[in-house]
Formats: C-alpha cells, sequence, structure tokens
C-alpha cells in the first residue's frame, strides 16, 4: 500500500510502498478514507535530529477517519464495513483517566510506550491503518468523512479547550480566538454554537480575517502591535473573559496577556514556542486562569462530531490525493491553505 513517511530528519515526507498491516488480536483494521494535515507535523518535523523523540521511518497522520477493513481475534465492538473515526490520543486504557474517556490525561501512556497515530506510531495518512483497540474509534452515523477528519483534532482540541471555559462564557462576555488556521476556524463556529458570547477573531492575514467572519465571528482584527489596545476599546476597557491563543508564539501570547481580563482564562492552544509568565508581577491581571490543554477526550470527540452531524460546525477543507500529500504539506508550512488540508488516500 501507499504512505507518507518521514523517513529521515530534516528531510521531506515521501510517498513509499510498505505492506498492508495486519490486525492482531485486539487490533483493527481500517481503510482510511480521509486524513488531515497538522501544523503538529510540521513542528515534529522541525525538531532537530537530537531531539527527536520517535522512530523513523514513520508513517504520518494523526487525524483519520476510515472503514473497518478486518478485526483481529477477540474483536466484536466493530464489525467489517463501520464507517469510524480515530480518537488519536491513546492511553493505557486502564488507569482511572482512561476509565473517564480523558486517554489524553493518561498518566501512564509515555512510561509504557504508548504513542498516537501518527506522532510515534504508524499514522492515517497510508490506504490502510491499525488501531490498537476498538475503544478508539468513534462511529461516524452519517458524518462525512472528508468533514470528520479535520474534527478528531482540529476540531476536538478547540472544543476540549472551549469547554473549560463555559462558565465564563456568559451573554455580555467576549471570547478572543488568536489564529484562525485550522483549529481557529473551527473554534469561532464551537464558540458561536455553544456559547451567547462576542466572538472577535484575530490573524495576520486578510485572508484569514475574510474565513473568521464567514464562519461567524462578530469582529475580525488584524493581529498586531495595535490588537490589544483595540481589544481592549472594543470590550469598554475591562478585557475579554476569555483568550484562546492558537498560535502560541511570543508576539500572540503577549497580546493574550493584554487584553485579558480580570479573572479570564488565556488558554494557549498553539506551538508557536512563546512563554506566558504566570505570577505576580507576570504582567497578567489578578485572578487569571492560564491553562494548556491537551487534544480531548473520547466523549467530548462524540460530542464534535454529533455538533457536525446537526450542522453547527463544518469544517473549511481543501482535498489532495496521497501522492499530493508532500506538496499539500509544503504549501501549509507557507501559510497558502486557509482551514484544513485533508487527504483522501484512495482518491
Amino acid at each position: 500500500m501507499k504512505a507518507i513517511q518521514y523517513r529521515r530528519v530534516g528531510h521531506a515526507p515521501e510517498v513509499v510502498e510498505i505492506p498492508v498491516p495486519e490486525p492482531g488480536p485486539g487490533q483493527v483494521l481500517l481503510k482510511v478514507t480521509a486524513a488531515g494535515l497538522c501544523h503538529s507535523d510540521l513542528a515534529v518535523m522541525g525538531w532537530p535530529e537530537e531531539q527527536f523523540p520517535y522512530a523513523l521511518p514513520m508513517t504520518l497522520g494523526h487525524e483519520g477517519v476510515g472503514t473497518v477493513a478486518a478485526v483481529g481475534a477477540g474483536v466484536t465492538a466493530v464489525v467489517e464495513g463501520e464507517a469510524a473515526a480515530v480518537y488519536g490520543p491513546w492511553g493505557c486504557g486502564r488507569c482511572h483517566k482512561c476509565a473517564e474517556g480523558k486517554e489524553n490525561c493518561c498518566p501512564h501512556a509515555a512510561g509504557l510506550g504508548i504513542l498516537p497515530p501518527g506522532l510515534g506510531s504508524p499514522g492515517a495518512l497510508a490506504e490502510y491503518m491499525l488501531v490498537d483497540s476498538p475503544r478508539h474509534l468513534v462511529p461516524l452515523s452519517g458524518v462525512d468523512p472528508v468533514q470528520a477528519a479535520p474534527l478528531t483534532d482540529a476540531g476536538l482540541t478547540p472544543y476540549h479547550a472551549i469547554r473549560r471555559s463555559l462558565p465564563k462564557l456568559l451573554p455580555g462576555s467576549t471570547a478572543v480566538v488568536i489564529g484562525v488556521g485550522g483549529l481557529g476556524h473551527l473554534a469561532v463556529q464551537l464558540l458561536r454554537a455553544l456559547t451567547p458570547a462576542r466572538v472577535v477573531a484575530l490573524d495576520v492575514g486578510k485572508d484569514k480575517l475574510e474565513l473568521a467572519r464567514e464562519v461567524g465571528a462578530h469582529e475580525v482584527l488584524l493581529s498586531d502591535g495595535e490588537a490589544a489596545a483595540r481589544l481592549k476599546e472594543l470590550t469598554g476597557g475591562t478585557g475579554a473573559e476569555v483568550v484562546l491563543d492558537f498560535v502560541g508564539a511570543e508576539t500572540t501570547l503577549a497580546v493574550a496577556a493584554a487584553s485579558v481580563a480580570v479573572e479570564g482564562d488565556v488558554t494557549v492552544v498553539g506551538l508557536g514556542g512563546g512563554t506566558l509568565a504566570v505570577g505576580f508581577g507576570g504582567g497578567l491581571p489578578f485572578e487569571v486562569s492560564a491553562s494548556f490543554p491537551y487534544w480531548g477526550s473520547r466523549t467530548e470527540l462524540m460530542e464534535v462530531l454529533e455538533l457536525a452531524r446537526r450542522g453547527l460546525v463544518s469544517a473549511h477543507v481543501k482535498t489532495f490525493t496521497l501522492e499530493q500529500a508532500p506538496e499539500a504539506y509544503e504549501r501549509l508550512h507557507a501559510g497558502e491553505i486557509s482551514g484544513r488540508a485533508v487527504v483522501l488516500p484512495h482518491a
């Protein structure tokens, strides 16, 4: 089968031919129908060799959906032909966090060598992929696979982040989305679907701001040196109750810190490498909470797919064939893709 693999540190991913895997006991073989590309992939491929934590070659892709092609011994929870989305942050399956469906918070996964698909384990950018357990498959139940693939991360991650702040997103409140990319454009929609808050979107690209307005942002602002001042003006000087930073660079975190209200939330989702000073004298208003959420729970993925099923959230996608995936990564790195890139392995 064809797959997209990262084979050498510092080199572009390649289209390769590898054997179709066979499911062992408890495993599921998925015929991949759609797989999303993520800036996290670019971050991983940007790590220097001395810091690279995974074995190579590695099949990329941590956003995947498909149909069950075969099951290993003992698997009864799914059947061949069933359409499902892959829940990516795999855990041990036995601890309290995993029992709650919060495998993204499993404290044992790393120590046991359990790694997410596409981020250490073979991922979804292939014609077929192995899923380690049927508990990591969530039924699509009619959701378009091209839409569902980005929702497994680009939808789930902002949903998880927003849910933490729902008690603060009341009528009259303001939520700020910094960075209207693959995650940010879905965050705008999720805020509109889940809260009565005014949604303000920031980005450096006018095309991204147009997308933000298209998907429901009440206000859009250019993310520059005046952004924090304009946000304070929009909120009557008090600042925003919730600021979600989907970039995470020094410049955007500075905007977040300068525009959050007293008792507000600063939620850092992006992997831009910036730092946020927390503590007295650190620049944040009193009683601000700072968080760094990771992915989301299995139940939250079910909820995101239900929102899509009801037409309340929809990913802005551009599709590519498997052979075009290396080019798609280049375009993603250059900032030329608005929304989410989705690969169709069997197109």
